[in-house]
């Protein structure tokens, strides 16, 4: 894929039509990269770490413009789409995210940390992720945390998280209230949506 920056003809575009321009016109898609591309890192890089981070958003758009000519644009708008391709690539590397969180939970704020992962923890969660709500998170199974963190970090709504997903609206709810509720047990009732929501990237 083409990196450098799309013809002038495509900034004013919506990113869908920008799309369905890149089927004939491949270097078209540029214009996505650059668009998406920061965002995907930051949800990527929230949900594994930085070392795990630059890896899956490249190949979130490398797939994304392998698969560009499957793209409907009636279905739905690119970013859920683009968020659907990154959560299925976080999805084979779901015992990096476990361990991710894990870590997080047991890093003391003031130990000296020695494994990778430990460093990474301490990193993230110096920068204000709990380690209950880490332990919750890492707790939670694999679609319940896709449809919190989608909802929490990339600020899908259900209709976008569904399209992301490939499910129905009515599953993206029930996954989000048992998460909520299973991360609010975890935490002595605070809401963890917002706690999520509130910690740095």
């Amino acid at each position: 894929m083409d990196e450098s920056h799309a013809p002038d003809a495509a900034a004013g575009l919506p990113g869908e039509a920008v799309i369905v321009k890149s089927w004939h016109e491949p270097e078209m898609f540029a214009e996505i990269f650059h668009r998406h591309f920061d965002e995907i890192h930051r949800y990527v890089h929230r949900r594994l770490g930085s070392e795990a981070a630059d890896e899956i958003a490249a190949e979130t758009f490398l797939a994304a413009f392998r698969r560009r000519q499957r793209f409907d644009p009636d279905r739905g708008a690119v970013r859920p789409w683009l968020y659907g391709i990154a959560t299925n690539l976080i999805g084979s590397h779901r015992r990096a995210e476990r361990r991710f969180y894990k870590a997080l939970a047991r890093v003391p704020a003031d130990d000296v940390v020695h494994g990778h992962d430990d460093r990474v923890a301490a990193q993230v969660s110096a920068g204000g992720v709990s380690k209950e709500l880490a332990a919750a998170l890492a707790r939670l199974s694999s679609g319940d945390r896709d449809v919190l963190l989608l909802v929490a970090l990339a600020d899908l709504t259900y209709e976008e998280v569904a399209l992301a997903l490939g499910v129905k609206y009515g599953t993206v709810a029930s996954r989000l209230n048992r998460a909520r509720r299973k991360l609010r047990e975890a935490l002595g009732g605070v809401n963890p949506t917002l706690m999520i929501e509130e910690s740095p990237a």
